[in-house]
């Protein structure tokens, strides 16, 4: 399901399915959701955990995050994404990290810190949110699974 919903996305490298098995396999897949109707996965979410080079407590990275094409926009992936981080505060993590559209994920309570380093991705799309009034700042580590 995770290859179809981003078929069609022109950014993607295609490698988001292999991302999620590698974070599988290397037991950083903290949690996992996925969505059903008829019996069919339609949607899925991955956290993982993440080092902040210059923040206190345990984060988390969400992503990848794939919603079937024949699906989107009717709220299955905001419906992943809230339980998804429901899920992360009753664990008692410091917070959440996302690299994405700032106008999406602002919806959820991330913002863009504007410190926060992660490659040469642009800082405007490197978002945190934090659940214990911790600060997220310096350069982001994810799992070598993203590592192509």
């Amino acid at each position: 399901m995770t290859k179809v919903a981003f078929a069609p996305v022109e950014w993607s490298d295609g490698s988001e399915p292999q991302i999620v098995d590698r974070l599988r396999l290397n037991g950083n897949l903290t949690v996992s959701l996925v969505a059903v109707e008829d019996d069919q996965i339609v949607g899925h979410v991955a956290f993982s955990p993440v080092t902040v080079s210059d923040a206190d407590g345990r984060w988390f990275g969400l992503g990848p995050i794939s919603v079937h094409p024949d699906l989107q926009r009717v709220g299955i992936g905001r419906l992943l994404i809230e339980e998804g981080l429901e899920r992360l505060r009753s664990l008692g993590c410091a917070g959440c990290i996302v690299l994405g559209d700032p106008a999406y994920y602002g919806r959820f309570g991330f913002s863009s810190p504007g410190d926060l380093t992660y490659g040469d991705a642009p800082t405007r799309y490197l978002q945190a949110l934090s659940f214990e009034d911790k600060r997220a700042s310096g350069n982001v580590q994810y799992s070598s699974a993203f590592e192509r």
